[in-house]
């Protein structure tokens, strides 16, 4: 009888599988620690802030812009939201007056423009088996993720913050397509029902002159499953899963000290 290793797999890590999987490795299955800084942290308490109106827009409660704004404040200075000081080149006061203004912004001018069903919804577990007994579960929340019901049907409205998350006033969705991709497909296996609309990236711009902006991705499930000529980011995963080789990508964005626990022993990075 065929011995199975079952792994279980937050679905918010995943797109990070496909841009260094060898970084992946270190975090998730090695759990080395990763110490982020203070831009990251930023982004974190925003959610945070944006995921409290939007829950309460939905649940029809009285939440203001304010409300959010306290939030936003509680969770970038909450104890337990480990961060570098000098990873970045913020103090905590700007981070704080950054994100107020973003989130002050995306509470009265983004957020009203949605209809959203779901904010951060749990999802069922889904199982990829990978082969060889080779069992992945992904779990979880779509994290900072809704569901949003337009005329064009239902689709995901993923926030994404950072110092370059909006580019000549559209959102940058270049490399988002395979978390949202697994969203789509955990959306469709926890409700029975299908996505039809495409995906929107809310990009949250947290350096230089705060910025909001979209950007779409159309038919992100495809990156994932592939069609009749292609295959798709499950069976490369599958492939790694299998064999245990978690490939390293020294070009990758995250390829650097301030994101990456594996770093200083990478033998790939090429110095």
């Amino acid at each position: 009888m065929e011995a199975h290793t079952s792994l279980k797999i937050r679905a918010s890590s995943w797109a990070g599988l496909f841009d260094c999987a060898y970084r992946w490795e270190g975090i998730h299955l090695l759990n080395m620690k990763n110490t982020v800084g203070l831009r990251a942290a930023l982004g974190t308490a925003i959610h945070a802030g944006s995921a409290v109106f939007d829950q309460a827009r939905l649940s029809g409660d009285t939440v203001t812009a304010n409300d959010a704004a306290g939030v936003l404040v509680d969770k970038l200075r909450d104890p337990e939201n480990e961060f570098d000081p000098m990873k970045d080149d913020i103090t905590m006061q700007e981070a704080e007056n950054v994100g107020i203004s973003l989130l002050t912004k995306y509470c009265n001018e983004f957020s009203p423009q949605h209809d959203f069903i779901a904010v951060e919804m749990e999802t069922k577990p889904m199982d990829i088996d990978c082969g060889n007994g080779i069992v992945i579960r992904l779990t979880g929340t779509m994290d900072r993720a809704r569901i949003n019901k337009s005329s064009n049907g239902i689709g995901i409205s993923d926030l994404k913050s950072g110092a370059s998350s909006v580019q000549k006033g559209i959102a940058v969705t270049k490399g988002h397509g395979a978390q949202i991709g697994t969203y789509e497909l955990l959306y469709e296996h926890t409700t029975g029902e299908q996505i039809t609309a495409d995906a929107e990236v809310i990009g949250l711009k947290t350096k230089g002159k705060p910025e909001i902006a979209t950007g779409t991705i159309s038919n992100a499930k495809r990156i994932m499953v592939g069609d009749q000529d292609n295959p798709g980011l499950i069976e490369f995963a599958a492939d790694m899963f299998r064999t245990g080789r978690f490939y390293p990508n020294p070009k990758s964005m995250l390829c650097g000290e301030k994101y990456c626990p594996r770093y200083k022993s990478c033998t790939f990075k090429g110095d």
